[in-house]
C-alpha cells in the first residue's frame, strides 16, 4: 500500500470540510493558506466565484522581526480591518485543511479581535 503524502491529505480534508461550507455575497468564506514561510488570507463569494479581498504577510515584510504566529495575527488584524472597509462583518470560516493551531488559530484570533465573526 503506498502512503499518502501530506499535500495529499491536506486536499482530501479541504475537499471535505469545503462540501459543507459555501461563501456568499452576505457571508463570504474567509479562506486561510499557509506555506513554510507565508500566510495567505482571502474572502471569497462563491455565488459568483469571485475573490473579495486577499492579504498576506508580504504587505507587513518590514517588520518581520517577529515569529510566525505573532505575523499571522497581525495579517489577521490588517484583514478584519480591510473587510470592515468594505463592509464586511460576518464572514464563514474555511481553514483550509489545515489544523486549527498554530498559525491559523492566531490568525482566526487576530481577525475576531478587530472585530470579525465567524
Amino acid at each position: 500500500m503506498k502512503k499518502e503524502d501530506k499535500k495529499t491529505k491536506r486536499e482530501r480534508r479541504h475537499r471535505r470540510i469545503r462540501k459543507k461550507i459555501f461563501g456568499t455575497k452576505v457571508r463570504p468564506r474567509f479562506l486561510v493558506f499557509k506555506s513554510n514561510l507565508h500566510i495567505y488570507a482571502q474572502l471569497i463569494n462563491d455565488e459568483e466565484e469571485k475573490t473579495l479581498l486577499s492579504c498576506s504577510d508580504l504587505e507587513i515584510k518590514n517588520e518581520r522581526k517577529e515569529g510566525k504566529t505573532e505575523v499571522a495575527k497581525k495579517i489577521g488584524q490588517l484583514f478584519a480591518q480591510k473587510a470592515k472597509e468594505k463592509g464586511i462583518n460576518q464572514v464563514v470560516f474555511d481553514r483550509g485543511g489545515f489544523r486549527y493551531m498554530g498559525r491559523v488559530k492566531s490568525l482566526a484570533e487576530g481577525a475576531r479581535e478587530e472585530g470579525l465573526i465567524f
